[in-house]
Protein backbone atom coordinates (compact mmCIF):
# COMPACT_ATOMS: atom_id res chain seq x y z
CA UNK A 1 0.00 0.00 0.00
CA UNK A 2 1.34 3.43 -0.96
CA UNK A 3 2.09 5.89 1.81
CA UNK A 4 0.08 9.13 1.87
CA UNK A 5 2.34 12.17 1.77
CA UNK A 6 0.57 15.25 3.10
CA UNK A 7 1.09 18.33 0.90
CA UNK A 8 -1.34 21.09 1.88
CA UNK A 9 -4.57 22.27 3.47
CA UNK A 10 -7.08 24.11 1.33
CA UNK A 11 -9.52 26.14 3.45
CA UNK A 12 -12.96 27.23 2.21
CA UNK A 13 -14.71 30.19 3.82
CA UNK A 14 -18.49 30.63 3.88
CA UNK A 15 -18.33 33.77 1.71
CA UNK A 16 -16.52 31.88 -1.08
CA UNK A 17 -12.93 32.86 -0.25
CA UNK A 18 -10.26 30.14 -0.28
CA UNK A 19 -6.79 29.77 1.27
CA UNK A 20 -4.08 27.19 0.62
CA UNK A 21 -1.50 26.46 3.34
CA UNK A 22 1.39 24.17 2.49
CA UNK A 23 2.79 21.49 4.79
CA UNK A 24 5.92 23.53 5.45
CA UNK A 25 3.81 26.50 6.66
CA UNK A 26 2.22 24.50 9.52
CA UNK A 27 3.63 24.26 13.04
CA UNK A 28 0.85 22.17 14.61
CA UNK A 29 -2.38 20.57 13.44
CA UNK A 30 -4.97 18.37 15.12
CA UNK A 31 -8.13 17.02 13.52
CA UNK A 32 -10.25 15.07 15.99
CA UNK A 33 -12.75 12.32 15.23
CA UNK A 34 -13.24 12.51 11.49
CA UNK A 35 -16.22 10.36 10.54
CA UNK A 36 -17.96 9.40 7.34
CA UNK A 37 -21.54 10.55 6.94
CA UNK A 38 -23.96 10.92 4.08
CA UNK A 39 -25.94 14.09 3.63
CA UNK A 40 -27.37 16.75 1.40
CA UNK A 41 -25.76 20.17 1.61
CA UNK A 42 -27.67 23.24 0.41
CA UNK A 43 -30.25 21.12 -1.43
CA UNK A 44 -27.62 19.38 -3.57
CA UNK A 45 -27.30 15.68 -4.17
CA UNK A 46 -26.77 13.25 -1.31
CA UNK A 47 -23.05 12.69 -0.96
CA UNK A 48 -20.40 11.30 1.34
CA UNK A 49 -19.11 13.92 3.76
CA UNK A 50 -16.45 13.87 6.47
CA UNK A 51 -17.33 15.99 9.51
CA UNK A 52 -14.88 16.30 12.39
CA UNK A 53 -15.54 16.89 16.07
CA UNK A 54 -12.73 19.37 16.62
CA UNK A 55 -9.94 21.13 14.73
CA UNK A 56 -6.93 23.15 15.82
CA UNK A 57 -4.01 24.50 13.85
CA UNK A 58 -0.94 26.68 14.36
CA UNK A 59 0.13 28.36 11.12
CA UNK A 60 3.53 29.97 10.55
CA UNK A 61 3.78 33.65 9.46
CA UNK A 62 5.00 32.71 5.97
CA UNK A 63 1.47 31.40 5.23
CA UNK A 64 0.00 34.90 5.54
CA UNK A 65 -0.13 35.19 1.77
CA UNK A 66 -3.05 35.96 -0.50
CA UNK A 67 -3.58 34.65 -4.02
CA UNK A 68 -5.83 37.13 -5.76
CA UNK A 69 -7.77 34.40 -7.54
CA UNK A 70 -8.74 32.82 -4.20
CA UNK A 71 -10.03 35.82 -2.29
CA UNK A 72 -12.12 38.96 -2.55
CA UNK A 73 -10.34 42.31 -2.75
CA UNK A 74 -11.31 43.41 0.79
CA UNK A 75 -9.46 40.42 2.19
CA UNK A 76 -6.42 41.21 0.05
CA UNK A 77 -5.84 44.27 2.24
CA UNK A 78 -6.20 42.29 5.50
CA UNK A 79 -3.94 39.37 4.58
CA UNK A 80 -5.07 35.86 5.45
CA UNK A 81 -4.19 36.11 9.14
CA UNK A 82 -6.21 39.31 9.42
CA UNK A 83 -9.06 37.72 7.51
CA UNK A 84 -9.08 34.60 9.73
CA UNK A 85 -9.16 36.70 12.91
CA UNK A 86 -11.74 39.25 11.72
CA UNK A 87 -14.23 36.67 10.40
CA UNK A 88 -14.99 33.26 11.95
CA UNK A 89 -16.29 31.59 8.80
CA UNK A 90 -14.00 28.71 7.86
CA UNK A 91 -16.53 26.11 6.73
CA UNK A 92 -14.46 23.18 5.51
CA UNK A 93 -11.04 22.20 4.22
CA UNK A 94 -9.43 19.81 1.81
CA UNK A 95 -6.67 17.70 3.31
CA UNK A 96 -4.50 17.20 0.22
CA UNK A 97 -2.05 14.32 0.10
CA UNK A 98 -1.18 14.44 -3.60
CA UNK A 99 -2.21 17.41 -5.77
CA UNK A 100 -2.07 15.30 -8.94
CA UNK A 101 -4.66 12.78 -7.66
CA UNK A 102 -8.15 13.97 -6.57
CA UNK A 103 -8.69 10.61 -4.83
CA UNK A 104 -5.89 11.60 -2.43
CA UNK A 105 -7.91 14.56 -1.09
CA UNK A 106 -10.29 14.34 1.86
CA UNK A 107 -12.78 17.16 2.38
CA UNK A 108 -13.45 17.76 6.07
CA UNK A 109 -16.36 19.81 7.44
CA UNK A 110 -15.94 21.69 10.71
CA UNK A 111 -18.46 21.88 13.56
CA UNK A 112 -20.72 24.88 13.01
CA UNK A 113 -23.16 26.93 15.07
CA UNK A 114 -24.54 30.14 13.64
CA UNK A 115 -23.20 33.12 15.64
CA UNK A 116 -25.71 35.72 14.44
CA UNK A 117 -28.67 36.10 12.04
CA UNK A 118 -26.40 36.54 8.97
CA UNK A 119 -25.35 32.90 9.38
CA UNK A 120 -21.78 33.43 8.17
CA UNK A 121 -19.75 33.43 11.39
CA UNK A 122 -19.26 30.27 13.41
CA UNK A 123 -19.69 30.49 17.19
CA UNK A 124 -17.33 27.49 17.51
CA UNK A 125 -14.39 29.15 15.72
CA UNK A 126 -11.82 31.28 17.54
CA UNK A 127 -8.65 32.69 15.98
CA UNK A 128 -5.73 34.71 17.29
CA UNK A 129 -2.32 35.87 16.07
CA UNK A 130 0.36 35.57 18.75
CA UNK A 131 2.21 38.76 19.62
CA UNK A 132 5.14 36.58 20.71
CA UNK A 133 5.86 34.63 17.51
CA UNK A 134 3.46 35.96 14.84
CA UNK A 135 1.80 32.54 14.39
CA UNK A 136 -1.91 32.25 13.65
CA UNK A 137 -3.85 29.91 15.95
CA UNK A 138 -7.30 28.66 14.94
CA UNK A 139 -9.58 26.39 16.98
CA UNK A 140 -12.96 25.16 15.76
CA UNK A 141 -14.56 23.31 18.64
CA UNK A 142 -17.88 23.34 20.51
CA UNK A 143 -16.18 23.15 23.90
CA UNK A 144 -12.87 25.03 23.72
CA UNK A 145 -11.28 28.16 22.28
CA UNK A 146 -7.85 29.28 21.11
CA UNK A 147 -6.93 30.44 24.61
CA UNK A 148 -7.99 27.06 26.07
CA UNK A 149 -5.95 25.05 23.57
CA UNK A 150 -2.94 27.39 23.27
CA UNK A 151 -2.57 29.11 26.67
CA UNK A 152 -0.02 31.88 26.85
CA UNK A 153 0.07 32.73 23.17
Amino acid sequence: MAEHVFEELHFYFRNGDEWTVSHKELADIWISRVTTSYGRINGGRIEEIHPCKSFKVEILPEADHVKSEDINTGSLELGMFGRATKYQDIEKMDLVFDRSDADQTIQIYFPFKQKDPSGLDNAYQSSQVSQKNGHLYVVIDAESTVTDEYPGI
